[in-house]
């Protein structure tokens, strides 16, 4: 049987990567400047093959290693992302967690100070307008959320933002420009910041959210990533961002990896993409992220398309988000799912997988085909090949517990 590592090999570099370019390109057809982050320059000094995304200038790779070996690395080791194109903002004023919870899905007001939880902003209809990650301090919240979503999140937000503030609500909302950030993710990682901390983060949970000094660094830390291992996503000054990723590259147990990498990790992982998998047209119920949706949420409401999600919770939905193991080549999004000759959905998001070697998808199919197990069948270039049902995530989750 083929090696994980020959498996990757085996692949040329588009095949883990193209999603990511189809992305990166048609973003940059306006023409306009590319932005770049601090890190630019040492990404390309560093072998990083630059292509545009979200309007960014941002690594798809480095020259020491492909995208599949670069994969394969962050599983076994540990890899750092430049996720610095990311929108990161700080939220203000005593009234912020009613305010933030009238534009997401997030039970923010039980959401003990230090932890974060992943949510989505809503429209009137239901609709995801983006994923965020939401963390909560004792005076602020601080919030990520995609970089190729910024306008529109910004803009839907400052528009209820007004509103809330022309009716006495108090809430600020602060980009956070001067910061840098940088995610180390792997098996590997924890041991990494433990050795530049001096001590053990065994009592730092995942998805929690801490202020620390690293090296003399103040540093805002989230256990938290986008590839399904154990990892840190590091808040850090601008002045210190290359010194700071320098400092991390120096341990023999890290190696820079880009866009290609982190596009395969997180669908192994089964983590949604904004854009592919998730959409203004599609609600949490169908996309599978009801649990984003806290118990109290789902009782009272008042959040952009609650009507239509609680009725979605109580009388189910059409559609499903699935996961597919499929024979042949890869299918890649939007191939049709077929069930019994009928057309019943389409593929998302699809790559080979480097860690269980087969090709692996993500789709949505009606209701009713939608459970593990069930046979189907992907048109790929014009053939049906056979996918089965698969519940993700595809490999096991490595996240930290206490």
């Amino acid at each position: 049987m083929m090696s994980a590592l020959k498996f990757a090999k085996a692949l040329p570099v588009s095949t883990f990567a193209r999603s990511a370019a189809q992305r990166a390109y048609s973003a940059a057809a306006t023409g306009e400047a590319l932005k770049k982050t601090v890190l630019h320059d040492y990404h390309v000094e560093n072998g990083g093959k630059m292509v545009p995304f979200a309007g960014w200038s941002m690594p798809v790779q480095y020259s020491n290693l492909g995208v599949g070996a670069s994969h394969n690395w962050t599983r076994n080791n540990a890899s750092v992302f430049d996720v610095s194109h990311m929108l990161a903002t700080r939220i203000t004023g005593k009234d912020r967690v009613k305010f933030y919870e009238s534009i997401t899905v997030a039970d923010i007001e039980n959401l003990p100070v230090g932890s974060s939880t992943l949510s989505v902003f809503t429209n009137e209809n239901g609709g995801i307008i983006d994923d965020t990650i939401i963390c909560k301090h004792q005076d602020s919240l601080y919030v990520v959320s995609n970089a190729g979503c910024a306008d529109k999140d910004l803009a839907h937000i400052r528009a209820h933002l007004k509103a809330f503030q022309n009716k006495g609500g108090d809430v600020d909302l602060k980009i956070i420009d001067d910061h840098q950030l940088i995610a180390i993710q792997g098996p590997k990682a924890a041991a990494v910041i433990e050795e530049l901390v001096g001590k053990s983060l065994q009592d730092f949970p995942f998805m929690d959210g801490r202020f620390m000094t690293i090296k003399g660094i103040e540093c805002h830390v989230a256990r938290s990533g986008y590839t399904g291992e154990d990892g840190f996503e590091i808040s850090v000054p601008n002045s210190d961002t290359v010194e700071f990723t320098k400092m991390l590259i120096a341990d023999p147990r890290v190696e820079l990896a880009g866009l290609g990498a982190r596009d395969s990790l997180r669908l192994e992982a089964g983590l949604c993409l904004y854009g592919n998998d998730l959409d203004e047209t599609t609600t949490p119920v169908e996309a599978g992220l009801t649990w984003t949706i806290g118990k109290r949420r789902r009782a009272e409401g008042g959040f952009l398309g609650a009507e239509k999600i609680q009725d979605q919770l109580k009388n189910g939905v059409s559609r499903r988000r699935i996961g597919l193991i499929v024979q042949g080549a890869p299918a890649r999004e939007g191939a049709a799912i077929y069930a019994n000759g009928e057309l019943v959905g389409k593929v998302t998001s699809g790559c080979p997988s480097p860690s269980i070697k087969k090709n692996v998808a993500m789709g949505y199919v009606k209701n009713g085909v939608h459970k593990s197990g069930t046979e189907l069948e992907v048109e790929v270039r014009g053939r049906k090949q056979k996918a089965v049902v698969t519940k993700m995530p595809f490999v096991p989750a490595g996240y930290h517990k206490v």
